[in-house]
C-alpha cells in the first residue's frame, strides 16, 4: 500500500478532532479540513478548510486526492457515515478511520447498551463489505475504551470537595486512554497502513483502578477524602430510572444519561 501524507479530517473541531488534528499536524501530515456550509466551530487557521455540505456529491468533490479520511464527527453525525464512506470510495481515498472511538467489539456485558452497539457494528459491517469490493479501499477502527478525560465527578470523584464514592471493591481494574494517546493513536493506523489495514484497533494510555486514582489524589492534595461506598448495580439502577425519565434524550447516547 502506498504511503499516506494527504489527510482529510471531518469533525476536526470536536472533542476527539482537536487532539488528533493536533497529532497529525504534529507527525507531519498534510492536512486538510471538510466542515459543514454552515459551522461555526472554531478551526486552525494554518489548515486549509473545504466547506461544503455532507451529502455523496459535495463529499465527494470534498474528498477528492485524499489519501485517507479521519472521521470525528461525533454521535450527531454518525447518521452520515455510509454517507461519508461511500464518498471516500469515489473520490479514490484508500484508507477510511471510521468514528468509532468507543468499546471494543468483543466488550459484552450490558444488554442496555446493546442498541447503540448494533448501529456500530452496522457500520463496521458496511466498511468490511466495501474493502471486499474493492481492494484500492481501506479502513480502520480504534477501540479506546474510556476516554481519561477530566471528568472525575462521573467516575465518583469530586476534586473540589476531597471526596469519593468508591463504587464495589474499588480494586475492578479498567483502561483509559488520554485525549493526546488518542491522537497518537490515529497517527500510528496512517503511519502503517499495510498493518491497520482492516482492522479494528485496541489501545489504552493507562490500567488502573478507583483506589489507585484515590490514593493519587489523595497523594497530590496532602489530604485524607471522605470516602463513601457505592455498588456498580446502584449506578446502573440509577442510570436506568434517569433513562426512562429522558433525561439523556438528545445526548447521542442511546438515550442513556451520564449519572
Amino acid at each position: 500500500m502506498a504511503s499516506i501524507r494527504k489527510v482529510a479530517i471531518i469533525g476536526a473541531g470536536g472533542n476527539f478532532g482537536i487532539p488528533i488534528t493536533k497529532a497529525l499536524r504534529t507527525a507531519g501530515f498534510d492536512l486538510t479540513i471538510i466542515s459543514r456550509l454552515e459551522s461555526q466551530t472554531k478551526l486552525p487557521d494554518d489548515i486549509p478548510v473545504i466547506r461544503t455540505t455532507y451529502d455523496l456529491q459535495g463529499l465527494t468533490a470534498a474528498l477528492r486526492n485524499q489519501d485517507a479520511v479521519v472521521n470525528v464527527v461525533g454521535p450527531a453525525g454518525l447518521p452520515l457515515q455510509k454517507t461519508m464512506i461511500d464518498a471516500a470510495e469515489a473520490a479514490g481515498v484508500q484508507r477510511f478511520v471510521l468514528d468509532d472511538f468507543g468499546r471494543a467489539p468483543s466488550q459484552t456485558g450490558l444488554p442496555d447498551l446493546e442498541p447503540m452497539g448494533a448501529s456500530r457494528r452496522e457500520i463496521l459491517e458496511y466498511a468490511r463489505q466495501k474493502a471486499s469490493s474493492n481492494l484500492a479501499f481501506t479502513w480502520s477502527a480504534v477501540a479506546i475504551g474510556i476516554p481519561a478525560l477530566k471528568k472525575f465527578p462521573t467516575m465518583g470523584f469530586d476534586i473540589v470537595n476531597r471526596s469519593a464514592i468508591i463504587y464495589d471493591k474499588g480494586t475492578e481494574p479498567f483502561t483509559g486512554v488520554t485525549l493526546a494517546g488518542i491522537g497518537q493513536s490515529v497517527v500510528g493506523i496512517l503511519q502503517q497502513p499495510d498493518q491497520t489495514a482492516n482492522k479494528h484497533l485496541c489501545v489504552q494510555s493507562l490500567q488502573t483502578c478507583q483506589n489507585e486514582i484515590l490514593e493519587a489524589f489523595e497523594t497530590v492534595s496532602r489530604q485524607t477524602w471522605k470516602v463513601k461506598n457505592s455498588t456498580s448495580a446502584e449506578l446502573i439502577a440509577r442510570g436506568r430510572a434517569r433513562k426512562e425519565a429522558g433525561e439523556g434524550v438528545g445526548t447521542g447516547s442511546g438515550g442513556w444519561p451520564v449519572v
